[in-house]
């Protein structure tokens, strides 16, 4: 009598996933045609929408002017736009590295130190309640109109979702993994290093995606209050100078660095935490 044989438990109904990470059947993500197909969906419902506002509206055309005037502005001040894009771009992703290092600096500190948590904490929640917008003219009193007042101001947007994303992930690591190496005689530092800091590096990732997605509100801000330069600035001269088109195009380019800032570094932090399960 042949003996019956048990199959393998599959890896996916470990993770809830239902395709395994190495699962030949598992769907590919979308090809060059179809991601190209779904944003020009998104493109032309857009403009559908935009022109139906006009026509509904009956919005004058320094309200609200219409898509193919912004397209020829885009074109005609390519130039303007791109060489402004570059000083917005420099204080977005200044504002993410300044904002990312200390506030998982910060979340370290309060993780290790109990002391650091309680005089921490309080202050954490008390800058929520200042809002940043308000520093905006402090900031530029103090740095001038050039590149870090708006630096600062997307530093401090990021600083807090990044430090409360970290710090939640250190405290959620798993109790019976960080018990179980206490008993093997580790110390506080190899299990901060080898299980907390694995444990919380996907909610570290949810934050500075949050930071991804919010981080042009801050140096927008700033252009916005004062600066000599970044698309903001750009939108400052073209409303004093009637240049509507031209304002909506700056504007069209913040949002166009805004979807491509985000999904490049969820692309990056998907390459950087490989090991956490999708079940989408």
């Amino acid at each position: 009598m042949a003996e019956s044989r048990k199959s393998p438990t599959p890896a996916s109904s470990l993770s809830g996933d239902p395709f395994a990470p190495d699962d030949p059947f598992a769907p590919e993500e979308a090809g060059a045609l179809e991601r190209t197909a779904r944003v020009g969906t998104v493109l032309i419902g857009v403009v559908a929408f935009w022109y139906a506002a006009i026509l509904l509206t009956d919005a004058p055309e320094f309200i609200l002017p219409p898509p193919d005037a912004v397209l020829a502005s885009l074109i005609d001040d390519a130039g303007l736009l791109a060489e402004n894009a570059l000083t917005t771009i420099s204080e977005i992703l200044l504002g993410m590295l300044f904002g990312v290092t200390v506030g998982c600096a910060t979340a370290l500190a309060m993780a290790a130190s109990a002391p650091v948590r309680r005089w921490m904490l309080p202050v954490l929640v008390a800058s929520q309640a200042v809002p940043v917008y308000a520093l905006a003219p402090v900031l530029v009193l103090w740095f001038g109109f050039g590149i870090w007042p708006k630096v600062v101001m997307a530093t401090l947007i990021i600083y807090f979702p990044v430090t409360a994303a970290f710090f939640d992930g250190l405290r959620q690591a798993d109790r019976q993994w960080i018990d179980l190496a206490r008993s093997m005689g580790a110390s506080r530092r190899d299990v901060l290093r080898l299980i907390r800091l694995p444990a919380a590096l996907p909610s570290l990732a949810s934050g500075i995606r949050i930071a991804a997605a919010t981080a042009p509100i801050g140096a927008i801000v700033g252009e916005w209050i004062g600066a000599s330069a970044g698309l903001a600035h750009v939108m400052n001269q073209s409303k004093a100078q009637s240049e509507e088109p031209r304002m909506f195009a700056a504007l069209v380019a913040i949002a166009v660095i805004a979807v491509c800032l985000y999904f490049a570094v969820d692309r990056l932090l998907r390459l950087a935490v490989p090991w956490r399960a999708e079940t989408t």
